[in-house]
């Protein structure tokens, strides 16, 4: 009997280290980002596998310190799709970064898990895709400004399912930073304050199992290779999530930078919409919103509205439909300026109100105009 041997189950060991080796070079190429600032890269000895660590031994009195975890949800199903994966890390990176800053804390190190079916078919290594994911761990990484300490990488067969051949799960922690006089805790909100909205052209990664449905069933299992707009339908829903985290650090002046304007608290607008995290943060305070200025939402979403008989509501109940994260201010032009610095386009889109609960006009596709109360 021929001896039975780890790559027979489907775990071949010296790939794995291949692809680990280059996560890890993508890794290096991040650490550049704290240079100087806190969650600088002490690395005594240089290897994959090696030691890396921080020095928090001169940390002043109340310093505060958390990690945060999320993953990409099934977004990744689109990279499958069209054998695109550059752009993945930047959902990654945006869900577990943007929600740190809601908090008043400063994403600092970013440490993931790549799950995957197998690193090969029929003798061919998934290489080229692993490439294209470290690519993306770099770009994204650089406009979140942090820096990536590992890159995990586990083979486990059918564990992973998706569409096409390379299949993947992806996880991420961050481990943040705060100054705990900075905290957002939402009572610092006040009535009068103004709402910036910060636009997304995309889903994000939150929603996507509705908008695959609702594709599925209007163009089929392929229809990804079915265009709206001159354009794919898989590349739309695929766009990146934009990452707000840098732009939003700099307002606010994160853990030991000097603010650059008031903020009095942060939405980041996943699931759940405008009404269920711009709601979260006014909860404390006992106020209300009145957006009155919306952007106008991503065209595709107003597609699968009408393709899937999504009310307005249940839209705007889950999915952002327009901002991908509100900055509550009472120092919008200081505020827009930064995020215009950073690429990403701001606007005014309401106010707090002395009244509890969330009134917005309507942008969907149903009801144009007419005020939606939540």
């Amino acid at each position: 009997m021929k001896p039975t041997t780890y790559e027979d189950s489907g775990v071949n060991i010296e790939l794995g280290d291949d692809v680990s080796k280059i996560l890890y070079n993508a890794a290096k190429e991040t650490w550049k980002n704290r240079e100087g600032k806190l969650g600088e890269l002490i690395v005594p000895f240089d290897d994959f596998s090696g030691v890396r660590a921080i020095d928090v031994s001169n940390l002043p009195s109340g310093t505060l310190m958390n990690i945060g975890f999320d993953g990409v949800g099934t977004k990744m199903e689109l990279a499958e799709r069209i054998n695109d994966h550059r752009t993945i890390a930047y959902d990654l990176f945006a869900m577990v970064c943007d929600d740190a800053v809601v908090r008043g804390a400063e994403p600092v190190l970013i440490g993931s898990i790549l799950d995957v079916n197998s690193l090969e078919k029929d003798g061919e290594a998934f290489l080229g895709q692993v490439k294209q994911l470290a690519e993306g761990y770099i770009n994204a990484a650089k406009v979140a400004n942090v820096a990536i300490v590992n890159g995990e990488v586990a083979e486990l067969g059918d564990r992973i399912g998706g569409f096409g051949d390379f299949n993947y799960n992806w996880g991420a922690s961050v481990v943040w930073f705060a100054n705990r006089d900075r905290l957002f805790t939402g009572k610092e909100v006040q009535e009068g304050d103004y709402l910036v909205g910060l636009r997304e052209e995309g889903f994000r990664s939150n929603g996507l199992s509705l908008v695959r449905r609702i594709m599925t069933n209007v163009h089929g299992d392929n229809w990804h290779e079915s265009q709206y707009d001159g354009e794919s339908l898989a590349k739309l829903v695929l766009q990146p999530s934009q990452i707000y985290s840098g732009a939003v650090v700099e307002m606010f002046g994160g853990y030991n930078q000097e603010p650059q304007a008031k903020v009095h608290g942060v939405a980041h607008i996943t699931g759940g919409g405008v009404p269920g995290k711009l709601g979260r943060v006014l909860k404390p305070s006992g106020l209300g919103a009145k957006i009155d200025t919306p952007f106008e939402p991503v065209n595709l979403m107003l597609y699968c509205q009408e393709k899937g008989n999504v009310s307005d509501t249940e839209a705007h109940n889950t999915w952002h439909m327009g901002p991908g994260m509100i900055v509550i201010t009472p120092e919008p032009d200081k505020v827009m300026g930064v995020a215009e610095n950073h690429g990403i386009e701001p606007k005014v889109i309401g106010k707090v109100t002395s009244n509890s609960g969330i009134s917005i006009n309507n942008k969907g596709y149903y009801a144009k105009g007419d005020y939606l109360t939540f």
